[in-house]
């Protein structure tokens, strides 16, 4: 790997370096090197390995321009995450992968091979069940490829639904209107994931004629749901016996995926919640694909990836704590190992 590289153009140097060279200072921070100009050429000074990375990162970056891609913070720090992964080659693969393109034109992509290996599983799975932390694509994802199976002819409607579970202390009945009215707010994320795909023009036009309906969880039951995208939200939410009313709604040429948070769950008793009880039953199901995504699939702001990080890290600290504390109870001498009598 050399130290040194040549720009193609100033507006090809301009991009990499960033905004008052933020994204250098980055690569800096990260690999603990100096990276600076001699002329026309960037240097880079470190130790080799940390070298190496940078200059992988900087080929990267320069790499997306000439792609037009636009460069963003949370597109820096994932180029040095996954650099620090030695796992580049699989993000750019990934990032080839068109689901479809929106209503502006350009392309909805994968950008990590957790989200690739998801949409593969979409298009060759009858169900998919992917569970996976916030910002991950679970959702979006799913309406593009809904999308691109409604232009191809292979579905005639898109069914979108997710429990109407209050999340916090919020509760419906304090909501002014009529259920629907009450109910609509819990379905907004659906709206504004068939709003980014479709057009918020088009996306109304769809639910008028009925080629996209969004509705609660409860409204399924009774049903049979045929040339379809079932897409059931939030799953964590739903307790089995409604989990398994939904995936037996399933009709002639039809699909679903059923997503969802099990570090969300807005049931007022977690062990409520049928999404990981439903996976283990069903992993043995020919026909049915589970997939986890993790933290290194998160795609929103940087921040977000953080903050997941964080409460991992919190809650695998509480888990060993409640361990610890069960095994020094299982551990305590009974009162006959203390040199007691046994009481008469």
């Amino acid at each position: 790997m050399q130290n040194e590289r040549e720009f193609d153009s100033l507006e090809q140097q301009q991009a990499v370096f960033g905004t008052q060279d933020q994204w250098i200072r980055m690569i800096e921070k990260a690999f603990h090197v100096e990276i600076g100009l001699r002329g026309d050429l960037l240097d880079i000074r470190g130790e080799h390995a940390e070298r190496v990375l940078a200059g992988t990162v900087i080929d990267s970056l320069i790499h997306l321009y000439n792609r037009g891609e636009t460069i963003r913070d949370e597109m820096v720090a994932r180029l040095i995450e996954e650099a620090e992964n030695g796992s580049l080659d699989t993000m750019f693969e990934a990032m080839d992968s068109v689901v479809t393109m929106n209503y502006k034109g350009l392309p909805i992509k994968c950008k990590t091979m957790g989200q690739q290996n998801y949409i593969k599983m979409l298009r060759e799975k009858t169900v998919t069940v992917c569970i996976g932390p916030a910002g991950t694509g679970k959702t979006y994802l799913a309406v593009a490829q809904a999308a691109q199976e409604l232009k191809d002819g292979d579905i005639e409607r898109i069914i979108m639904s997710r429990p109407a579970i209050e999340a916090g202390e919020e509760r419906l009945g304090f909501l002014p209107g009529d259920l629907a009215q009450k109910v609509d707010p819990y379905l907004r994320p659906l709206y504004d994931a068939l709003n980014d795909v479709f057009g918020p023009d088009r996306a109304d036009k769809l639910r008028e004629k009925g080629i996209v309906e969004v509705a609660p969880l409860a409204y399924m039951r009774g049903r049979t749901l045929n040339h379809a995208r079932i897409i059931i939200d939030e799953g964590q939410n739903a307790s089995l016996s409604t989990l398994k009313m939904a995936l037996t709604r399933l009709g002639e040429n039809s699909r679903m995926v059923l997503t969802g948070d099990v570090t969300q769950i807005d049931l007022p008793r977690k062990s409520d919640s049928g999404l990981e009880k439903a996976a283990e039953i069903l992993k043995n199901v020919e026909g049915l694909g589970i997939l986890r995504l993790t933290n290194r699939d998160v795609v929103r702001a940087r921040i977000v990836k953080d903050i997941v990080k964080a409460f991992e890290k919190a809650e695998e600290r509480e888990k060993r704590f409640r361990s610890d504390q069960q095994g020094s109870r299982s551990r305590r001498p009974s009162h006959f190992e203390e040199g007691k009598k046994e009481p008469k």
